[in-house]
């Protein structure tokens, strides 16, 4: 399954979503949120796709668990991890792709762990990469990492970041997938024109991306508003403390049919929905 389909695959699938092709009711957490079990239902396939996962942030792998895809022809089950850090990889291709400027071509990746790698794949899917600047608290880890990328970008410059500050530094695009409980780097570091991916928090005591991010930002695009009101740190701490309007978020299915303007600096938070799950699920039927 290659990077290219699924972020073909999870396009279609939200703007299915708003469509109103999909029964997606909220996700649930268990041991804040170390368990948690995503459903979902496709009205037009009568195919349903359900998550369940384990996730500890200290044990390696992190992620642990199963997907079930049921369709009217039969059903499968697979590992989850793989098809996780695909899906996650693929909606950033599809916001990638829809907020940053078609040249871009420089890579800012703040996290060397599981879904790192294929964050890399989905922007250089879209939008071919020159550049690549990682930062990760194990420099160690940043290195194998870009040790493990080398064949597939033999034409991208890549390095290891001392600092965040440094990371950002003239990236046209950053990434961002950690744990991170408090902001990243500084708003003040990134360029004027910047686009900023955030798919690392997905609990409200976590939080990668500053404040004054989301205050200035041209547009910030979530996967979905309810998912993001109920587990995204940094939304709900911005929505709270009024510096972002709730009513200015966009989800990312409305933002694929009426495309915003690339200016500025553009955000997009995804904490996951099972959509997404969907989608890459339906690829191995």
């Amino acid at each position: 399954m290659t990077m290219p389909a699924a972020i073909e695959a999870v396009r279609a699938a939200f703007a299915g979503l708003t469509a109103g092709e999909f029964e997606l009711p909220p996700r649930q957490a268990f041991s804040d949120s170390r368990s948690l079990v995503m459903a979902v239902h496709h009205k037009p396939t009568r195919s349903t796709a359900v998550k369940v996962i384990s996730i500890e942030i200290e044990r390696d792998p992190v992620i642990t668990g199963t997907i079930v895809y049921s369709h009217p022809d039969g059903q499968f089950v697979t590992d989850a991890v793989p098809l996780t850090t695909l899906r996650t990889g693929a909606v950033v291709g599809v916001a990638t792709d829809l907020l940053a400027d078609e040249d871009a071509s420089h890579l800012a990746l703040f996290g060397a762990g599981a879904q790192a790698a294929d964050q890399v794949r989905a922007v250089h899917a879209v939008r071919p990469l020159k550049k690549l600047v990682v930062f990760n608290r194990n420099a160690r880890k940043a290195e194998a990492l870009l040790d493990s990328l080398k064949d597939e970008l033999p034409d991208t410059v890549m390095d290891v970041a001392a600092g965040a500050e440094e990371a950002v530094e003239g990236a046209d695009v950053v990434c961002c997938a950690t744990a991170s409980t408090v902001p990243l780097f500084s708003c003040d570091a990134l360029k004027e024109r910047v686009h900023v991916n955030a798919i690392g928090s997905y609990r409200p005591v976590m939080r990668e991306l500053p404040q004054a991010l989301l205050e200035s930002a041209e547009v910030v695009v979530v996967d979905q508003v309810e998912a993001a009101l109920s587990e995204a740190g940094e939304i709900i701490r911005a929505v709270r403390s009024g510096v972002l309007r709730l009513e200015s978020l966009v989800e990312l299915g409305a933002a694929l049919g009426n495309p915003p303007l690339r200016e500025g600096r553009t955000v997009f938070k995804s904490v996951g929905v099972a959509v997404q799950d969907w989608a890459v699920a339906r690829l191995l039927a």
